[in-house]
């Protein structure tokens, strides 16, 4: 008897999560740039993109084999939905969060950033400019939550309208380079 194996095959889960990732921090960093309030706009997009799509986007880069876009998504998708917890704190007998714990809360992401930013290295220029713009978002929101400067805080906003911006685009190229079978969007 013979047994014909199958092999999988799935979409590229990447154009997903960037554009979770991207249109998300494109929208909070609005709030931090002094644009637009904190609102339920924010905490939706969060919530649904951000942290829902992100994560799908993170488990089919598992079922993949792709370390660094599962760690990514994953991890990404996840910091959103600790954030709306954060911002909703639906823990009756904890406190709110301070400037301090923030303070910490973020620079263990740009840490985590940092790191996944050095992972880029071997991938295109693309990708490399979102995490490097990424960990120099986190540290600036970082530094203003120690500071207690709010022009470090709307100086990151500018830099996460650029990050969201930039990995809008990666996502974008990689549809349309892969719908047209060619470079298009150069990444």
């Amino acid at each position: 008897m013979v047994t014909e194996k199958k092999e999988m095959s799935i979409a590229n889960p990447s154009p997903l999560g960037l554009l979770g990732f991207g249109m998300t921090t494109i929208l909070l960093n609005l709030h931090n740039a002094n644009l637009i309030p904190l609102s339920i706009v924010i905490v939706a997009m969060g919530f649904a993109l951000g942290g829902a799509a992100q994560i799908v986007a993170g488990i089919m880069e598992f079922i993949k084999g792709n370390t660094f876009g599962a760690t990514a998504f994953t991890a990404y998708g996840f910091f959103w939905w600790s954030l709306i917890a954060i911002w909703i704190s639906p823990f009756e007998n904890i406190g709110s969060a301070d400037e301090l714990s923030m303070g910490f809360y973020l620079l263990l992401w740009a840490i985590f950033t940092c790191f996944m930013f050095i992972g880029t290295l071997k991938h295109n220029r693309a990708t490399q400019v979102v995490f490097f713009s990424l960990t120099l978002l986190f540290l600036l929101l970082s530094l203003g939550d120690f500071t207690g400067i709010h022009s470090i805080k709307t100086a990151a906003g500018w830099v996460g309208i650029f990050c969201g911006a930039s990995a809008i685009y990666n996502s974008m190229g990689q549809v349309v380079n892969h719908e047209f079978k060619k470079t298009i969007m150069p990444l």
